[in-house]
C-alpha cells in the first residue's frame, strides 16, 4: 500500500514541476547518465572552447541531516499536498532530504546538477564576471556547509572518476579493477568451467561493471581499450575448451 501510495504522490511532484531539471534523482526519465552526460556535456564544451573551468562537488547529506522536516512538509502543503497526506509515514526522510535538495536551484547562476543529494556546480573562471558568479553561487550555498571547499586533482562524481583534465584513464583502470575482482570470486567458489554458466555469470556480474555509464567515459587511448578488453579475455579463457584459443576464436 505504502509503494502505491508512494507513486502516487510523486506523480503530483511531476505534474506540480515541484522537482527542477537540475535533479536527475526520483525522477521519471532520468538517472545518474542523465545527470552526468548533462553536466559534463556543458563542462567539455567549455574546455573544448579553450576556457579555464571549475567543477565544484558538493556533498550536503550531513547538511540536510539537520533540516527540521516541519520546515520540509510546509513545502510540500504549499505545492498543493493536504496536512493529511504530508503527515503521512510514507514520506520517508531520505525522500525529504532530496527535496530540500531539489528547492535550493533558486538565484543559482552557474551549472547546477544533482542527483539526490550529490550536487555539482561548474562555471567559466577565465574571465571576472565567471568567477564572481561561481563565488555568488557558492555564497548561497554556503548556509548549507561551513566546511572550506578544498582543490583536488581528481574525484569520485556517482562512483566515476573524473580528472582535473577530464582524461578518462584513472576511470578505465577503476572500470578494470572492479570486474577483475568479480571475476576472481567467479573462478574460485564457481567450479564449473562449461560455457553454459561462465557466460551467464559474465553476462550478469561482470559486463554491467564495464558498461556502466560507459557512454561518458568510453577510453580514447588504446592502452584504456586494451585495459578494459583484457576483462573479457581473462573471462573467455575460463570456458573449459578455449583456454588455448586465440582470443578472436573465442570471441
Amino acid at each position: 500500500m505504502k509503494q502505491i501510495l508512494l507513486k502516487s504522490l510523486l506523480r503530483h511532484v511531476e505534474n506540480k514541476e515541484v522537482i527542477g531539471d537540475s535533479q536527475h534523482g526520483f525522477t521519471k526519465g532520468k538517472s545518474c547518465l542523465t545527470d552526468l552526460v548533462a553536466f559534463y556535456d556543458t563542462a567539455t564544451d567549455l574546455v573544448d572552447k579553450g576556457r579555464a573551468t571549475d567543477v565544484i562537488y558538493l556533498d550536503l547529506c550531513k547538511a540536510f541531516d539537520t533540516v527540521p522536516h516541519d520546515i520540509l512538509v510546509s513545502k510540500l502543503e504549499s505545492h498543493g499536498f493536504d496536512g493529511w497526506t504530508t503527515r503521512g509515514r510514507y514520506w520517508d526522510q531520505y525522500y525529504l532530504t532530496s527535496l530540500s535538495v531539489t528547492w535550493m536551484d533558486s538565484g543559482i547562476e552557474c551549472t547546477l546538477s544533482k542527483f539526490t543529494d550529490d550536487t555539482k556546480l561548474s562555471g567559466a573562471v577565465d574571465m571576472l564576471e565567471g568567477r564572481a558568479a561561481i563565488q555568488r553561487d557558492l555564497d548561497r550555498l554556503e548556509r548549507l556547509g561551513g566546511e572550506w571547499l578544498e582543490s583536488s586533482p581528481e574525484e569520485k562524481d556517482l562512483g566515476l572518476l573524473v580528472d582535473e583534465k577530464l582524461n578518462m584513464s584513472q576511470q578505465c583502470v577503476l572500470a578494470a579493477q572492479r570486474p577483475n575482482r568479480v571475476l576472481g570470486c567467479i573462478k574460485r567458489s564457481v567450479a564449473s568451467r562449461s560455457r553454459e554458466v561462465i557466460l551467464p555469470l559474465y553476462s550478469a556480474l561482470v559486463r554491467p561493471h564495464l558498461e556502466c555509464c560507459v557512454q561518458l567515459w568510453s577510453p580514447q587511448h588504446r592502452k584504456d581499450m586494451d585495459l578494459l578488453e583484457w576483462v573479457q579475455r581473462r573471462a573467455t579463457r575460463m570456458i573449459r575448451g578455449m583456454e588455448h584459443l586465440p582470443y578472436e576464436d573465442r570471441l
